[in-house]
């Protein structure tokens, strides 16, 4: 299989109104969300496609650097190519995180040309089937997030993810309310994120332990990076508490600091983004040392559904008490409850993810990742440059810009 043509497209879906979503602190606003879809042609026709980084200077790295390379190579196994491309000089770590993406379109595109899925590339699958967790929640009202999990469940989801940031009060309160409106066996994870990101407001360190139990007594399935992520060692000083269980991971910039996660044991689920963070060369890595480790994995999905389902075909190849979960983000439309509307997360496949009851059941039976890209996608959603959102503290007056990479640090605006 010769590899004729490699394009990345960036993509656009903008919100009719800029959301602005006030927390203790400050306030983040999203103008839009971006995409982007990976293209590898090889021979017949045969076509295979990848989420990416969407961001310009991933695309430029696609364009410039890894599609010279990889047009006219035989491609049999893409481990044996990603060897090759690290041989050459001017590799540097963004671009490696580049080709992780564009090599996770290249196992769909062999996947296609042997007429298998892509978890058969992956070591096969042990299952055919990985629990969904509802993810949205976004800076709210306790009664607000209440209703939105209630619905969730009512969607069939049986676990459900929030971002607290109304105060160490008003988050316990939060949860006591979702628990009410839910049930005892509807499992809740609680995405701390903003606890460090509220300027003079954050939480310190002593109010987070104390958090940590509260959220024990209520029976939080985790409490996800309620701290800095880079300070391992604060991270090791809770786990040592042993109040809730705890997760990490979405914003380790290499695989050191996933090594670290693992060998400190300071957390209880590692959690990695395949887009910006190894695609499959880490994961599978990562999942096999997690399950030595007997720790768990959890996959940080936050994009469209074609990035969901890259995850599910390595997720179905490890047992479920390796990897547990996958992340649904759950965008507002007319049939489903969520954050806000972000109608490219399903458009980009040609058909909706088999989901029933907060499950995505795979079908095995069709080549690559088993549903067809839409391609239309390309002329509907046009990229439209600059960050998809923006994180402004009050004191001290600052604001943040985020773009496509989760492990990347933001921008400061100047503002």
């Amino acid at each position: 299989m010769q590899i004729r043509s490699v394009q990345a497209f960036l993509l656009s879906s903008p919100l009719a109104e800029p959301l602005v979503l006030p927390y203790l602190g400050g306030e983040r606003t999203i103008v839009k969300r971006d995409a982007m879809l990976i293209c590898v042609e090889g021979e017949h026709g045969i076509r295979g496609y990848a989420p990416g980084p969407a961001h310009e200077e991933a695309l430029a790295g696609i364009r410039d650097f890894i599609a010279p390379f990889l047009v006219g190579r035989n491609l049999l196994d893409p481990d044996a190519v990603r060897i090759l491309f690290h041989q050459l000089p001017g590799v540097t770590p963004a671009l490696s995180r580049y080709y992780d993406a564009v090599e996770i379109a290249l196992f769909d595109l062999t996947a296609c040309s042997f007429d298998v899925p892509v978890c058969a590339l992956l070591g096969g699958h042990v299952r055919d089937e990985i629990r969904l967790y509802a993810s949205a929640g976004m800076y709210q009202s306790p009664q607000g997030y209440a209703d939105e999990a209630a619905q969730l469940a009512a969607h069939g989801f049986s676990a459900y993810k929030f971002r607290p940031a109304l105060g160490p009060e008003a988050d316990l309160e939060t949860i006591r309310r979702i628990r009410e409106a839910t049930g005892p066996g509807f499992e809740i994870m609680v995405d701390a994120h903003t606890w460090w990101r509220m300027g003079d407001q954050s939480y310190s360190e002593e109010t987070v332990h104390r958090l940590a139990r509260e959220m024990g007594r209520l029976q939080v399935t985790w409490l996800e990076e309620p701290l800095p992520p880079h300070d391992h060692a604060a991270y090791s000083r809770l786990k040592d508490l042993d109040e809730v269980p705890l997760a990490t991971g979405e914003h380790e910039p290499n695989e050191d600091g996933f090594d670290d996660l693992i060998a400190t044991r300071c957390v209880d689920y590692v959690q990695a983004d395949l887009v910006c963070q190894g695609g499959y060369y880490l994961g599978r890595r990562l999942l096999a040392s997690l399950a030595r480790a007997g720790l768990s994995f959890a996959f940080h999905s936050w994009g469209t559904n074609l990035e969901i389902l890259a995850a599910a075909h390595l997720g179905i190849c490890w047992p479920d008490t390796v990897v547990p979960w996958l992340e649904y983000p759950c965008y507002r439309s007319i049939t489903q409850p969520g954050m806000y509307p972000f109608p490219l997360a399903e458009e980009i496949l040609s058909e909706p993810l088999p989901i029933r009851k907060g499950v995505l059941e795979m079908d095995l039976t069709r080549p690559g990742f088993g549903i067809e890209v839409n391609l239309s996608v390309l002329d509907r959603f046009p990229w439209i440059p600059g960050p998809w959102s923006f994180f402004k503290f009050h004191s001290p007056a600052e604001t943040w810009a985020v773009t496509g990479d989760h492990s990347q640090r933001w921008a400061p605006t100047g503002a």
